[in-house]
């Protein structure tokens, strides 16, 4: 666990201002902490100004994605916001919800699709919001050396490497081998409701590989109903070792932990999440609706450390990367070494092993507007759900547009950052015009498959999808 108390140097008013906060609840007067803190010259905050909230823990797993709340940390962001937060890695993306909803968490790192789905019911039923996104992109497929023999047999070739990026046409005949020996092709994701499940389920779809639907009205939550390949939950940190041992084929996962396959000699990524859906949404910081409702000063104040700390992972063409992947590799955070990290954290990616290419935008925490809550993004989400079953009937356009408004809040993204640029923190070129944000990002094909996403339309959206469940059927 890590506390704020700790690897980090506060200012001196943030430090003061806290001693005088707890010097005058042990004193059960807020005129000692006052007197305190102004014989030592520190501004003194207005009734006005104090956070309904100070005292924080966050919760994050283990992934180099959590690094907006590491930096924020680190950094003093929070503290400057007077903000005094613990960081905690939880054990798996399910208890980290569990706790948000219990209120141990104040809010966590979590996947874009787990909002929406506690919102709508699917798994736990509860009013999560997110105020802030992440990232962009940051994952990738993997797959066993020996499936990867067999694949390459179907990749061209220029210059004596694989022509990327690789389509899972090339995996469609090593699936039919092990159909036709009677063997399942079992491979793993991280949640049920995880951006990495979607993103592998639409790579193995584009390529002809039926990924399975979910029923959750007849009471099938395995997401395996027709498949040619069984999808698993398996968390992150376990997932090298998994393939190690022979138990899935390959895995959808973020960050290090396909590096990790590669150092360790035992797997081959074979694509990213930015060429299956370029600048794609990844993690989003999720709260509880009625904490933001009862705490919009703390929220604010949230919001604007995320947004500093996400700002400085970009700055400087990714200058702070190196420093960031040091930060990251502590045990209390990812606990890989910096080599793994910083593999993609600095730019660059390694497929099979030697073949390192540039990616500058694999990790993308600032640019491209990436921590704006976009409700088209929200709405892609809610369109894989229904793709697979997830959300078993069909909903008009209006459903998607209203569930991605109460999720997705850029309302309160918009207040912070608002006070960001009039305290000179952060220009308004860093951000959307708000003044003209519609919440929809333009429509793109920049999709593995080439098909075409405007969250405007949803239903329409899903009818051009060759595999997957499309107006009134269901799974």
């Amino acid at each position: 666990m890590l506390s704020s108390t700790f690897n980090v140097k506060p200012t001196m008013a943030a430090a003061m201002g806290r001693l005088a906060g707890h010097f005058g609840k042990i004193a059960g007067t807020a005129v000692m902490a006052s007197g305190l803190a102004l014989a030592l010259g520190i501004p003194v905050a207005s009734a006005k100004d104090k956070l309904e909230k100070e005292d924080l823990k966050f919760g994050f797993i283990k992934l180099t994605d959590m690094a907006p709340l590491a930096v924020a940390y680190a950094k003093g962001y929070f503290e400057d916001e007077g903000l005094y937060d613990t960081l905690e890695a939880q054990a798996n993306w399910k208890v980290l919800l569990d706790r948000v909803i219990s209120g141990e968490l104040d809010g966590a790192h979590m996947l874009a699709g787990q909002p929406l789905a506690a919102t709508i019911g699917f798994g736990t039923k509860a009013d999560i919001i997110t105020p802030f996104s992440m990232d962009l992109n940051g994952n990738g497929i993997t797959v066993s050396n020996a499936v990867w023999a067999e694949m390459k047999k179907n990749i061209p070739m220029a210059g004596g490497k694989p022509v990327h990026p690789i389509k899972a046409d090339a995996l469609k005949p090593v699936v039919n081998q092990y159909k036709a020996a009677g063997k399942a092709f079992n491979m793993g994701m991280v949640f049920p409701v995880s951006t990495h499940n979607y993103e592998l389920r639409y790579w193995l779809a584009a390529g002809g590989i039926h990924p399975g639907f979910y029923a959750p009205l007849k009471g099938d939550v395995a997401g395996q109903i027709k498949a040619d390949v069984l999808l698993s939950v398996t968390p992150p940190p376990q997932m090298p070792a998994t393939l190690e041992a022979g138990t899935i084929y390959g895995y959808s996962v973020g960050e290090p932990w396909n590096q990790q396959a590669v150092f360790k000699g035992i797997g081959v990524p074979v694509i990213t999440d930015y060429e299956i859906w370029k600048n794609n949404p990844e993690k989003v910081f999720g709260i509880r609706e009625d904490f933001a409702a009862k705490n919009p000063k703390t929220t604010k104040a949230m919001v604007k450390a995320l947004i500093r700390a996400a700002y400085w992972l970009d700055a400087n063409n990714n200058g702070n990367r190196g420093e960031a992947s040091k930060m990251l590799s502590k045990p209390s955070y990812v606990g890989a070494d910096v080599a793994v990290i910083a593999n993609s954290m600095t730019g660059t990616f390694e497929y099979e092993k030697g073949d390192k290419r540039q990616v500058p935008d694999f990790n993308v925490f600032f640019r491209y507007h990436a921590t704006y809550p976009y409700y088209s993004d929200a709405i892609w989400y809610l369109t894989q759900m229904r793709r697979w079953g997830q959300i078993p009937e069909a909903k008009t356009d209006q459903w998607y547009l209203d569930t991605a408004k109460k999720v997705y809040r850029s309302d309160l993204y918009t207040v912070a950052a608002k006070e960001l640029i009039a305290e000179g923190k952060l220009k308004a070129s860093d951000f959307p015009d708000f003044a003209k944000e519609s919440g929809f990002k333009p429509a793109t094909a920049d999709f593995i498959d080439g098909v075409s996403y405007d969250g405007r339309t949803p239903n329409a959206y899903l009818s051009k999808l060759k595999i997957g469940l499309k107006g009134n059927e269901k799974p």
